[in-house]
């Protein structure tokens, strides 16, 4: 990408996601695809309606590294990104569209795995571990916070298996919402107790 192009792309196209855009859809996609091909984007990221809200969807070059729900204040989570990963932190609406697609399959009851390449950077240590171990759950099945923390190889670390999901970054894709506690009763989650019941109910009926 030349230089020019390179200056006009984050000129116009400001990382504030509340500001208009400022270039005809089409040619904004145009020249974020390019950056993004030419590694010039840290991340890329679009919103998506669900019947949970407003979900915010981000990739690096490596994967999808982000799923928000609307609670978790997109804006906020945007400049985690930028403070955390690189401030070329830029829109693309139509960008993403697979896991659109298969997000829009999931919660229509006829998708049981997302299968997207993942950036896992923004976990470490054993709740990387937890998170490897959430997605070999069984759609429509749960386990137990103990079940989990013995099957990541911490038999004893409940409660940080419950950290290692309330700081799950891509809920839903990352299925965390099927770890319940002992007993059964539904524990915490990410995007609040009704989506964790929506969740499990949708997967169950499938």
């Amino acid at each position: 990408m030349s230089e020019s192009l390179h200056d006009k792309l984050f000129q116009a196209l400001a990382t504030d996601p509340a500001r208009p855009d400022d270039l005809p859809s089409e040619l904004r996609d145009r020249l974020v695809a390019r950056a993004s091909a030419e590694r010039l984007l840290d991340v890329t990221y679009r919103t998506v309606d669900s019947p949970l809200g407003r979900l915010l969807l981000a990739a690096t070059p490596a994967g999808l590294v982000r799923v928000a729900y609307a609670a978790q204040d997109h804006e906020a989570v945007l400049q985690d990104l930028s403070d955390r990963i690189g401030s070329r932190v830029l829109r693309s609406p139509s960008g993403l569209d697979d896991l659109a697609r298969q997000l829009d399959a999931y919660f229509a009851g006829t998708l049981a795995v997302i299968d997207v390449p993942l950036d896992l950077r923004l976990a470490h240590g054993f709740r990387r571990d937890v998170l490897g171990h959430l997605r070999q759950i069984p759609f429509g099945r749960t386990e137990s916070y103990a079940e989990v923390a013995a099957a990541s190889g911490s038999p004893r670390a409940t409660r940080a298996v419950g950290s290692a999901c309330a700081t799950n970054p891509m809920p839903i894709v990352i299925p965390c919402h099927r770890v319940v506690r002992t007993g059964g009763s539904l524990g915490g989650y990410v995007g609040g107790l009704d989506a964790k019941r929506f969740l499990l109910d949708l997967e169950q009926a499938a």
